[in-house]
């Protein structure tokens, strides 16, 4: 009987420590909350909230992917965590940081002079008689979705029945936009938090490669933006007022129709991106003469033959007759 039992307790040790070692690698603690304790072992976990000791409960829906350091906090180099809640997460690439607890009471204020109508009082996208509201629920998008569409002045919006949300100057300052997006956020803790990318040691060329392969069919190869179905658009990138840190919200939130880069592209690959649009699209220097809106070798062609076909036609025109 020993022996039997001897047989079995080994390989179930092993299977034991292999599974401890697994969880440990996919929801590492990095950092100690406030009492102290290391965030090695979490407590529950669903398909869109994570709860651990030091964290608190986020929803992670917006970053489910299983990637490495791909914008998700418990699958990031660092996180750093205080009092339950989510302070700050990411590498060397991108760091991730949730606006201070300090800026919620402001933000409320603010939500409900400037939001509110839109999205219902608790931003959950109910009225007061329990219908749904014109704007849709905004609980669980991550402070970089709040951001991204103040900070881009789409909202508050100009035309809530447009079809899109129109790009213009931000009627709200940065730190009202990070204001709004520290109430929202505290009322279901989400990610992503506001990026800030990391562009040393970034590569434009591997980021025009992949602009090439996950941008250009809607952004064109030039960053110029191009019209879509149903009256919709994809912006122009060519415009130096579109930021690096709004670059990342737009990749890791996927606003409008734009799909959502979370899993595919690693941190350090959107700063690569970031890089290229931030550095060649916007500085372009057309070392070959005009760039002619660079929209590509067509305008090229027909620039081509209309002035230079076109004026040897009329040089040989004006020779036949002087002759």
């Amino acid at each position: 009987m020993r022996t039997i039992r001897s047989r079995f307790l080994l390989p179930a040790g092993l299977l034991s420590v292999a599974a401890l070692a697994s969880l440990a690698m996919f929801f590492p603690g990095t950092n100690a909350g406030a009492s102290g304790h290391a965030d090695a072992a979490q407590i529950s976990i669903t398909p869109t909230h994570v709860t651990t000791r030091s964290c608190g409960t986020v929803n992670i829906k917006g970053v489910t992917s299983s990637v490495t350091n791909a914008g998700n906090p418990f699958l990031s180099s660092s996180k750093t965590c205080l009092n339950g809640h989510l302070i700050s997460y990411g590498n060397t690439a991108i760091t991730y940081s949730n606006p201070p607890q300090s800026f919620i009471s402001a933000g409320r204020l603010l939500f409900a002079q400037t939001c509110s109508s839109c999205h219902g009082s608790e931003a959950n996208g109910v009225n007061p008689d329990g219908g749904a509201t014109i704007g849709p629920n905004l609980q669980g998008v991550g402070a970089a979705t709040v951001d991204f569409w103040v900070s881009t002045g789409r909202m508050p919006a100009t035309d809530v029945k447009a079809v899109e949300a129109e790009r213009k100057p931000s009627r709200l300052t940065p730190v009202q936009a990070l204001e709004l997006a520290a109430w929202v956020n505290s009322l279901d803790p989400s990610v992503p938090a506001v990026p800030t990318p990391h562009l040393a040691g970034a590569n434009q060329s591997a980021g025009q490669d992949l602009f090439s392969l996950n941008c250009a069919a809607c952004h064109t190869i030039e960053g110029a933006g191009d019209a879509l179905a149903f009256g919709t658009n994809a912006p122009s990138l060519e415009n130096r007022g579109v930021t690096g840190q709004q670059i990342v919200e737009a990749m890791r939130t996927g606003p409008a129709n734009m799909p959502r880069f979370s899993g595919n592209l690693t941190d350090r690959q959107v700063t690569d991106i970031v890089s290229y649009v931030t550095g060649r699209l916007q500085h372009g220097t057309n070392p070959g003469g005009a760039a002619l809106g660079g929209i590509g070798p067509v305008a090229e062609g027909f620039v081509a033959l209309l002035i230079g076909v076109g004026g040897l036609a009329l040089i040989c025109f004006w020779i036949g007759e002087r002759s």
